[in-house]
């Protein structure tokens, strides 16, 4: 995995536009950083399979930043740009990642348009979704579930969060959260 890491850090790093890679890249890319950890805690470091194991994962790791770096500044110039970034560069995460970037650069787009031709634009407040509560979180909770059966967290206390009403009156009655008044 690591060769195919540094293929596609190498292609992204020459070439201008965002590189395509394998859907299954990043789940693949995350076992083998799952594997060299697991491997890594199991040996001494201060052997030679230990010492190569963490110079591998400490390799590793920087290529895996630089690329998603290099791949996310690429596609945020595109999206500044006016432009669309096609999902056929981009893997199944990422795409989802972006979903929500498009909307807020059309909002940002037609802000300034709007500025230019000497009107104060209105901006809208986001309301939040129907059946959510905004909480500040008091103590470290691990990842949950929430009611709606997507995971949230894990969180720190300061954490400002969106969670399904059921999940942060029970934080909120635990002691472990405050609900955040918004309007």
């Amino acid at each position: 995995m690591y060769d195919e890491l540094y293929e596609a850090w190498k292609k992204e790093k020459e070439f201008a536009d965002i590189q395509p890679l394998p859907r299954d890249f990043y789940a693949k890319l995350a076992d083998y950083v799952k594997r060299l950890r697991e491997e890594r805690r199991m040996l001494d470091e201060r052997t030679l399979r230990g010492g190569l194991i963490q110079k591998e994962e400490e390799n590793a790791r920087r290529l895996i930043e630089e690329l998603v770096k290099t791949r996310y500044e690429k596609a945020m110039r595109l999206v500044m740009d006016g432009e669309i970034v096609s999902t056929s560069s981009l893997t199944d995460e990422e795409a989802r990642l972006y979903e929500g970037v498009y909307p807020q650069t059309e909002a940002h787009h037609s802000f300034l348009k709007d500025l230019l031709l000497g009107r104060l634009p209105e901006v809208k407040k986001k309301a939040k979704p129907k059946g959510m509560t905004v909480i500040r979180i008091l103590k470290e909770i691990p990842p949950i579930i929430g009611a709606d059966m997507k995971t949230y967290g894990p969180f720190k206390p300061e954490d400002i969060a969106t969670l399904p009403e059921e999940n942060a009156k029970i934080l909120i009655k635990q002691g472990a959260a405050m609900e955040i008044e918004t309007q």
